[in-house]
C-alpha cells in the first residue's frame, strides 16, 4: 500500500520564477563559458550541508536538494536569456548525468506546474509512467522490497516485466515546445558535458556502487559503463565518464525526443527489457504522449492557496487534505510539533492520512462508512472536518507502535519576470534499481517491482497515478511561492514545510531547517507503525513524551529512514525580492542573481 510513495521522489524537482529574453539560435550553456563556477560547484559535490543552502537577489535564483552543480547550470540558463522552462530543464538534466541515473533517469518520470505571469495562469503537464500495454496479469510481476534491511532495500528478483514507460525526456520536449526560448538543444549542454569530460566519484557514488555492485555487473552493456576496464569498481575520487550517455544526449539535442521514443533508441530499450522477460514494445513507447492539464487549486486558509498536480497524480490531493487536516484539527494554530509532544502526536496523524489514496474505495468505504471519499471531496474543508471528528473518534486506517521503555531530486529557481515553473523528477526505483538495465547510457529502473497492485488497479498501457507533491503557493491572490519534494517521506517533508511558511511564518529556509519527520515504518507482520526522526533534532523529554516508538536516523542513514526533502523560493509581489532554500543535508545549493 505504501511502496508506490515509499520511492516517490528520489528523484529531482525544479522550480522556477522567469521568463525574459527571445530565443536566440547561437546559445550556449557549455560549462566552458562558466569554467570557474563549474570547477567550484563540481568539487563541492562531495560536501555535505547541516543547513538549509539560502541565495537571496531579484532577477533569479535556483535551489536543488542534491547536486548544487545542477542549480549552476540552471542559473546559467537564466543569465543566458532563457526563461523558467529552459532553466528548469537544464537543471533536471544536468541532474541526471551528475548522479550517474541512480536516483533520476532519462527514462524516468516528470511532472511540471508552471505558473504564466503574463496571463495570470497555471498549467500542469503529466509525464509519469505508463503501463504496458500487454502486461494484462500485473499481479504475476516478479519482485518486491524489504525496507527493513539492506539486502531487502536491492530487491528480489531481475525481470524485465519490472520496466514501466517513463515520460522524462518527452516531458523535457513538450516543455520545452510549449513554453521554451532558448534552443532546445542548449539545455543539454551541461549534462552532454559532465558525460563527456567525466566527474570526480564522491563518496555517496561510491557507495551506491558498492550497494548495487552484483547487479551492475549482472548486463555486459552495464558493466561497460560502471565498472573499470578490469572489471573493478570506480571509487571515491576517480574520474567517472560516460560517452554513451554523451552520445545518446547528443542525438535527442539533434532529433528530438522521438529519438527515444520511436527511433533507434526505442528499438534498443525495448530488445533489452524483453531479453529479460519484459514485454514492453516499441507501440508502448510510440504511444506515449503528455497529459497538460488545468490545476487543482484549492484554499487552505489563513490567505493561501495552493495549485498542483490533478488526478491521476495523487500527490496533489494528499498534500492539500493534510493543509485542511492542519486547519481542522488545530495542528496549524497550536505549538509548534518541535516544542510539543501533543502536536507532534496530531502531526504525525494528520501526516498519514495520505494512506487513503492507496486503499481500494471499498476498504475505504467500509472504514469510513457514508464519507464522500473522493479526489474531488477530499480537497474541501467540509471533508477534512468530518475525516477529523472520526480521526478522533479513533477510527484511522493505520496503528502506532506503542513506546517501549524510555531510555528518503528538487531544484527550484525565480527570476523578476514572476513566472514560476515547478519540475519533479524521479527514476522511482533504489540506485538504478535490481534489474539494472543501461541502454546507450540510460538507466532502466525496477518501478514495477513494488507497484504490481496500484498497476492491477488501471487498465494496461495507461497512466499510473503517482504521489509527486510539486506546487505554487498564493497569498491573496500573488503567487508567492515555487515548492517541490521528493524522497520516501515526500509527503511528510511538504507538509510540515508548508504549515511553516503559511501558519507559522517562516521563511522558506527556516521553513527547511525546523525539526521535521520522517516516512514511520511499518512492521510488516502487525502493520503497527514507528516513527522515524532525524538525530537530535527534538528534545529528549518530547520525545519521551511522545507514547509512541519512535527512531532517530543519522544523517548518513536519512534517506534509507524515509526521509523526504522539500525546497523552495519565495518572491515578494512587491519588492520582487527572491529567496531561495535548498535542502539541509547532503550536496544541495542555492544560487540567484
Amino acid at each position: 500500500m505504501l511502496k508506490s510513495l515509499l520511492l516517490a521522489g528520489m528523484g529531482v524537482a525544479t522550480v522556477l520564477l522567469n521568463a525574459i529574453a527571445d530565443q536566440t539560435p547561437d546559445v550556449s550553456l557549455s560549462p566552458d563559458r562558466w569554467a570557474s563556477d563549474y570547477a567550484k560547484y563540481l568539487g563541492a559535490q562531495d560536501v555535505d550541508r547541516t543547513t538549509a543552502g539560502v541565495a537571496t537577489g531579484n532577477r533569479g535564483a535556483v535551489t536543488v536538494a542534491y547536486n548544487g552543480i545542477a542549480a549552476r547550470a540552471g542559473l546559467e540558463a537564466l543569465e543566458r536569456g532563457g526563461n523558467a522552462i529552459d532553466a528548469a530543464l537544464t537543471a533536471a538534466v544536468t541532474q541526471v548525468a551528475v548522479t550517474a541515473g541512480a536516483p533520476v533517469s532519462y527514462f524516468g518520470i516528470l511532472s511540471l506546474v508552471y505558473y504564466d505571469a503574463k496571463t495570470g495562469k497555471v498549467y500542469t503537464m503529466n509525464a509519469e509512467w505508463n503501463t504496458v500495454r500487454a502486461e494484462t496479469e500485473p499481479l504475476t510481476i516478479p519482485g518486491s522490497l524489504n525496507m527493513a534491511s539492506e539486502a531487502g532495500l536491492r530487491g528480489t528478483a531481475v525481470s524485465g516485466r519490472t520496466a514501466l514507460v517513463g515520460g522524462f525526456m518527452k516531458g523535457v520536449g513538450a516543455a520545452h515546445q510549449r513554453f521554451g526560448k532558448l534552443p532546445f538543444k542548449a539545455i543539454f549542454d551541461p549534462a552532454i558535458y559532465v558525460a563527456e569530460h567525466g566527474m570526480p566519484v564522491t563518496k555517496h557514488l561510491a557507495d551506491k556502487f558498492v550497494f548495487r555492485a552484483d547487479d551492475l555487473k549482472r548486463l555486459a552493456d552495464t558493466r561497460a559503463v560502471f565498472t573499470k576496464p578490469n572489471g573493478a569498481l570506480y571509487t571515491r575520487g576517480e574520474t567517472f565518464r560516460q560517452p554513451a550517455l554523451a552520445g545518446t544526449l547528443r542525438a535527442v539535442a539533434e532529433h528530438g525526443t522521438d529519438y527515444m521514443y520511436k527511433g533507434p533508441w526505442a528499438k534498443k530499450l525495448v530488445a533489452a527489457v524483453q531479453a529479460d522477460g519484459g514485454k514492453m514494445t516499441v507501440d508502448d513507447l510510440s504511444r506515449y504522449d503528455v497529459i497538460w492539464d488545468d490545476p487543482l487549486v484549492a484554499d487552505i486558509g489563513n490567505g493561501y492557496a495552493i495549485a498542483t498536480n490533478r488526478p491521476p497524480n495523487l500527490g496533489g490531493v494528499n498534500l492539500i487534505e493534510a493543509q485542511l487536516l492542519a486547519a481542522a484539527s488545530g495542528l496549524a494554530t497550536d505549538p509548534h510539533w518541535s516544542t510539543s509532544a501533543a502536536s507532534l502526536r496530531k502531526a504525525l496523524d494528520v501526516s498519514q492520512m495520505f494512506t487513503l489514496s492507496y486503499l481500494p474505495p471499498a476498504t475505504v468505504a467500509q472504514i469510513y462508512p457514508g464519507l464522500d471519499a473522493s479526489p474531488e471531496a477530499r480537497v474541501t474543508p467540509a471533508h477534512a472536518a468530518e475525516l477529523w471528528k472520526r480521526m478522533q473518534a479513533g477510527v484511522v486506517p493505520f496503528r502506532w507502535k506503542d513506546a517501549a521503555p524510555h531510555h528518503s531530486d528538487d531544484v527550484v529557481a525565480i527570476d523578476e519576470a514572476g513566472n514560476i515553473a515547478a519540475l519533479t523528477q524521479s527514476i522511482n526505483c533504489i540506485d538504478w534499481g535490481k534489474t539494472a538495465i543501461v541502454v546507450d547510457g540510460v538507466t532502466i529502473g525496477d518501478p514495477a517491482s513494488y507497484q504490481q497492485a496500484q498497476i492491477a488497479r488501471i487498465p494496461p498501457g495507461s497512466r499510473l497515478p503517482a504521489p509527486t507533491e510539486t506546487g505554487m503557493l498564493f497569498k491573496d491572490g500573488q503567487p508567492t511561492l515555487g515548492f517541490a519534494s521528493m524522497g520516501s517521506g515526500l509527503h511528510q517533508r511538504t507538509m510540515i514545510g508548508l504549515l511553516n511558511v503559511t501558519r507559522f511564518g517562516m521563511t522558506v529556509d527556516e521553513a527547511i531547517n525546523s525539526p521535521d519527520f520522517f516516512l514511520p515504518d511499518a512492521d510488516l507482520t502487525t502493520g503497527a507503525l514507528t516513527a522515524r526522526l532525524p538525530k537530535g533534532r527534538f528534545p529528549p523529554a518530547l520525545l519521551d513524551a511522545l507514547g509512541r516508538a519512535y527512531k532517530e536516523y543519522d544523517g548518513s542513514d536519512d534517506r534509507f529512514g524515509g526521509e523526504g526533502v522539500w525546497v523552495a523560493i519565495s518572491r515578494d509581489p512587491k519588492t520582487g525580492a527572491l529567496r531561495a532554500a535548498s535542502h539541509n543535508r547532503n550536496n544541495s545549493a542555492a544560487v540567484a542573481w
